[in-house]
């Protein structure tokens, strides 16, 4: 799979470690940043792996922040992008099953680096259901293009 990976100075040692684990398994990272731990601002580096998303440039997203919210909230901005924070495996699995996520956001300073690595490997292989969650995308997305239908 071909994923797109971001952080900011809070995050940066869980991205360097998940970039580190993605690439032992086979996966292609475009790694947009940043590159130390010097303080920079996270919008522009979540944005930059949504956009990849977006594009089609990569298959899905992961960005890590402290909590995780600011990096949710930015790619989220970014239209086609359903990011969900993530802080267990259930949520990782649902969001994958339910919500089609094609970015997943996870929190450095709230969970453990190997419970990071986990949710990683679960949101990757957990596959789209379908069905009534594909109509309830479908509603998002038309109401993301401008198509009230709530």
């Amino acid at each position: 799979m071909k994923l797109s990976l971001a952080s900011d100075h809070g995050g940066f040692q869980y991205k360097e470690a998940i970039k580190e684990h993605l690439l032992s398994l086979g996966h292609e990272v475009i790694d947009c940043g940043c590159f130390g731990t010097e303080s920079v601002d996270y919008p522009e580096f979540g944005i930059a792996a949504a956009e990849l998303v977006r594009d089609g440039r990569v298959d899905r997203g992961i960005v890590i922040c402290m909590t995780g919210i600011g990096m949710s909230i930015a790619t989220n901005k970014v239209k086609g992008i359903r990011c969900a924070l993530c802080g267990d495996l259930k949520s990782a699995e649902l969001t994958r099953k339910h919500n089609d996520s094609n970015v997943l956001a996870m929190g450095a300073g709230i969970i453990p680096l190997s419970l990071a690595l986990e949710i990683t490997d679960t949101w990757l292989s957990t596959e789209f259901e379908g069905g009534r969650h594909a109509r309830r995308i479908g509603i998002i997305t038309a109401y993301e293009a401008g198509k009230e239908q709530v």
